[in-house]
């Protein structure tokens, strides 16, 4: 069963430092038909202007992911930890017991767009950590990368969850297929272009949740990239 999340249905912060695209619940928008899907809770699509961001804040309990797909977002938090994250890298902050943190773009004329998505993590507490990695390898393309996962498998950001990320960036008219466990769930979130999912047409801004499948195959019908999460 797949179940389409429309870009245009989503909810929408538009304020004067932040444009937020939210495909369940977040903030001020509430949609009790869209409240998550089984261990995915968030999944913000964010354009921030030059200079702007968000003041120091905290989190409890929730592995959040940061992909960068355009710019710079500058971190801060009670770790200690400072650092750029540029298009590209991919953040990972479990929250655990608790950590406070700050987000701003660096730049003075470029806006950032970046994609935000908070996991429930497998288990509450646990001390609180960061970690940041490039998945920029030229020339990978038209095949799944792993960013991020409970093992850490391929080089990827460690997760306090069973879950998987995938990026793959695909050429104009190629076809990449996976394989899928039917007793877990797939949110598959196109963050460019033009793709067929099971032969059904999404674009730029698109979700959609997969439950009792086996297999998804994708066909790119411009260049494309696209988020798929795997979650228990």
């Amino acid at each position: 069963m797949i179940r389409f999340r429309d870009r245009g249905a989503r909810g929408r912060h538009q304020g004067g430092q932040i444009d937020a695209h939210h495909s369940f619940s977040f903030a001020d928008y509430n949609d009790p038909k869209y409240m998550g899907f089984r261990a995915l809770r968030v999944l913000n699509e964010d354009r921030v202007v030059p200079g702007a961001g968000l003041p120091e804040h905290g989190h409890q309990d929730m592995e959040i992911v940061t992909i960068v797909l355009k710019g710079a977002i500058e971190h801060r938090d009670d770790l200690g930890n400072s650092a750029i994250i540029r298009a590209g890298e991919v953040q990972r902050m479990s929250a655990g017991t608790g950590i406070r943190h700050s987000e701003r773009n660096p730049s003075a004329d470029e806006r950032t767009h970046l994609l935000q998505i908070w996991i429930i993590p497998a288990e509450t507490g646990g001390l609180p950590s960061y970690e940041q990695k490039s998945f920029t390898t030229s020339g990978v393309r038209n095949r799944w990368i792993t960013v991020a996962s409970g093992d850490g498998r391929e080089g990827s950001l460690t997760l306090r969850q069973d879950s998987v990320m995938a990026i793959a960036r695909l050429d104009d008219g190629k076809s990449i297929e996976r394989q899928l466990d039917p007793t877990r769930g797939y949110w598959v979130q196109v963050v460019g272009g033009i793709i067929a999912l099971n032969g059904i047409e999404m674009r730029e801004g698109d979700g959609a949740a997969m439950t009792l499948e086996d297999t998804l195959s994708i066909e790119a019908d411009t260049e494309a990239e696209v988020l798929l999460i795997d979650l228990p």
